[in-house]
């Protein structure tokens, strides 16, 4: 089966199995090999070479001879009170008090020293008090068969050893499928929900459950079904933004042409040129649309090179130097001469200046003041603020001033107000010459419009010109 619940089980089966059989067979060879030698060991002592042993080196002072008397083993026939001897199947060794091995009757020790395992093993031979010696006994490999009672005792153990490690196994595959479950379970809920997702239902949302990565990902799925829903949404307003907004000027032109058809007005230069000024405000708008729509796409072309701020501001507020005159606003510049110079696309942040100062100039009444200043920002940025005394933006509409044909003045006619994209084309201009854009208004105090541009590098006062 191709399922992952299925292979996860599997895989847990297949680890079980694996660790059960090396864990069993391992402690099968242990616990072996720990019987024999206990065996073999209580065979020596019960057998009284170790009190043979100890008498014997009292005896000569050392062990020389003592080979024949190892030879013989524990299998030596009776011992008063301690029952009879066993067979001679287990093998002898015997080191001195320093380890050193001086007879090896079976071939037990590899070296000629006991290892600090061996002696920790060994049966120590005590002589007044003093250690002269380590006997080891133990059943060498290949060795006879144990006794009866032995060997049930081992198969006992081993037996228990296995039902133990079925059971273990049991239960480790029991675990290991709900483990795979409850891990399968939330992907088939978020392939469940992507489907649908691909199907247009964008409402989609998959419980957020399970291990840490599984709730990591469904989060990232439900904040992706999340912004494709407003992504829609938003796609669905700006279409019925732009059919709203396109319908103005072309019922004014067809309105136009039906009534100059019907002979309701003349056919005047007059009139063509009410038609022809419609036409004009139909292109800004696709024009609009069209800057806004690459740049919103990052394939709009711009030309970045080192432009001095200073000089940019002062020209800019000459072109609307007689217009602000005319509506009796004050019109100034705010800029040092060594401030540095911004890399940017001079047309582009002209467009946006101009922007800006357009709608100072639209919101400012008789005797107000607009302000055009450049300061040194942060982390190697220049400021540039369009400072108006006008009537203010309210909070609510803040959020939304730089949206797509928002209008904090809904009274204001379109013919007069432009687009509503004007803001909008230039926070993206910004944002695409690696700056950011912000408003900072309260009603009745005025707005502040500010954007950063990124210092070039060169970092040189301004000098004139750009």
């Amino acid at each position: 089966m191709n399922r992952l619940w299925f292979q996860l089980t599997l895989g847990f089966a297949l680890v079980a199995l694996v660790s059960i059989v090396t864990v069993a067979a391992l402690a099968n060879s242990r616990a072996r090999s720990t019987f024999r030698g206990y065996l073999a060991q209580n065979q020596a002592l019960e057998s009284g070479l170790v009190e043979q042993l100890a008498e014997h080196y009292a005896t000569h002072g050392s062990w020389e001879g003592v080979e024949a008397l190892l030879a013989r083993g524990p299998g030596m026939g009776p011992r008063p009170g301690r029952g009879v001897g066993g067979p001679p199947w287990s093998s002898m060794a015997l080191a001195d008090a320093a380890g050193r091995v001086v007879a090896d009757a079976g071939g037990l020790v590899t070296g000629p020293v006991l290892s600090a395992r061996e002696r920790a093993e060994a049966i120590p031979i005590i002589v007044a008090g003093q250690v002269v010696g380590y006997l080891v006994a133990r059943a060498p490999p290949g060795a006879a068969v144990l006794p009866l009672a032995a060997q049930r005792f081992l198969d006992s153990l081993n037996g228990a050893f296995w039902m133990a490690g079925a059971l273990a196994g049991s239960l480790g595959l029991a675990l290991g499928l709900l483990i795979a479950w409850g891990l399968a379970a939330p992907l088939r809920r978020l392939a469940v929900g992507a489907q649908r997702v691909a199907a247009g239902q964008f409402d989609e949302r998959v419980p957020v459950a399970g291990p840490a990565e599984v709730r990591t990902v469904a989060l990232a799925f439900n904040n992706m079904a999340a912004a494709l829903a407003a992504g829609e949404a938003e796609r669905r307003h700006m279409v019925a933004d732009i059919a709203h907004e396109l319908r103005t000027p072309l019922t004014v032109i067809q309105g136009n042409l039906r009534a100059m058809l019907d002979e309701v007005y003349p056919l005047t230069r007059e009139e063509v040129a009410r038609i022809y000024e419609a036409s004009l405000g139909l292109g800004r708008l696709v024009d609009d649309l069209r800057v806004l729509s690459l740049a919103e796409a990052g394939r709009l072309d711009l030309h970045v090179q080192p432009v001095a701020v200073g000089p940019l501001l002062t020209r800019e507020a000459a072109l609307f130097a007689d217009l602000a005159a005319s509506q009796g606003v004050r019109l100034q510049v705010e800029a040092s001469d060594t401030l540095p110079r911004v890399l940017a696309d001079p047309e582009r942040l002209a467009q946006v200046l101009h922007n800006l100062l357009s709608n100072a100039l639209r919101y400012t009444p008789a005797g107000g003041r607009i302000t055009l200043r450049a300061t040194a920002g942060s982390s190697g940025s220049v400021r540039l603020e369009v400072e108006d005394t006008g009537a203010g933006i309210a909070p609510e509409d803040l959020p939304h001033i730089f949206e797509r044909f928002y209008r904090a003045d809904r009274g204001r006619a379109r013919e007069n107000g432009g687009s509503g994209l004007g803001l909008t084309i230039a926070h993206q201009l910004v944002r695409l010459q690696g700056g950011t854009m912000g408003v900072e208004s309260a009603p009745g105090q005025g707005a502040r419009f500010w954007f950063t541009l990124p210092t070039a590098r060169c970092n040189t006062p301004e000098a004139p010109g750009i």
